[in-house]
């Protein structure tokens, strides 16, 4: 699964630099940085962050949405209550049959940037908290899905995402061995040729095939790990930059993590 997840600022404009956008960087910064929680060194989603998401109807300028899926189609306050700490997440392989999320996997698509995402490692009744992120250091792109919701009391638009996730590559297999989970999981990283056919606006129909073969198949983005501090409990330091900073365990030094930094 994923529900911690580092997301700086850097990370958040990385789009409007690539695309050498100084217009829209400038707008982020005045007009949407604000209403955000950012900068998230770590954050879970049981919080629901605010941060920027990139859609199919606006590609190259983001919005801010809650993470935490809510649909379009939720009657009150006590059913946004009931459910969105259960759309933090959506599985790729069942995005176009589950209610929550199949109309937004047609033409609801989206992607937000994060400098990287934690996941626990269980060892003798243990926990151990790992930050993955991308070789190159560089911003993850992740496959995300959003909704907006009117709310029938204030008649206020909320929008919201959820994370699309895929079974673990060979690092997250690892390391996510979560014994009440049936494997382990990670979200759907994008490349850049990848990002295109996500946010595509094309028919539903012709660009399927494309989105099924990319939840399923392994991403190529390389990634990297390193424990990090406790996330939970009386341990855990916050939401503060050095939270992602290298911590070891000697208890773990016996384990072969192969490829893991």
């Amino acid at each position: 699964m994923c529900y911690d997840i580092k997301a700086s600022l850097e990370a958040q404009l990385h789009k409007a630099k690539k695309d050498n956008d100084l217009q829209a960087i400038e707008e982020i910064l005045e007009k949407l940085i604000p209403l955000t929680d950012l900068p998230i060194y770590h954050a879970s989603g049981f919080s629901h962050p605010d941060l920027l998401i990139y859609t199919i109807d606006s590609p190259n300028f983001p919005i801010v949405a809650s993470w935490g899926l809510i649909p379009h189609w939720v009657s009150n306050q006590a059913q946004k209550e009931q459910l969105w700490n259960k759309t933090l997440n959506a599985r790729g392989a069942s995005i176009f049959d589950k209610p929550s999320f199949r109309e937004a996997a047609i033409g609801q698509r989206a992607i937000v940037y994060i400098d990287g995402f934690y996941e626990h490692h269980h060892y003798k009744n243990n926990t151990y908290p790992f930050f993955i992120e991308a070789s190159s250091k560089q911003p993850l792109a992740v496959a995300a899905l959003y909704d907006e919701w009117i709310d029938p009391e204030t008649n206020g638009t909320y929008r919201s995402f959820t994370i699309v996730t895929t079974q673990g590559n060979a690092l997250l297999s690892k390391i996510h061995n979560n014994p009440k989970l049936k494997g382990p999981r990670m979200p759907v990283l994008l490349t850049p040729d990848q990002e295109k056919i996500w946010l595509s606006s094309r028919e539903p129909s012709l660009i399927k095939a494309e989105i099924d073969t990319l939840l399923t198949q392994p991403s190529s983005v390389a990634l990297k790990a390193h424990t990090v501090g406790k996330l939970r409990g009386k341990a855990y330091r916050g939401n503060i930059a050095s939270i992602s900073d290298q911590v070891h365990y000697p208890e773990l030094a016996q384990i072969d993590f192969g490829t893991i930094a």
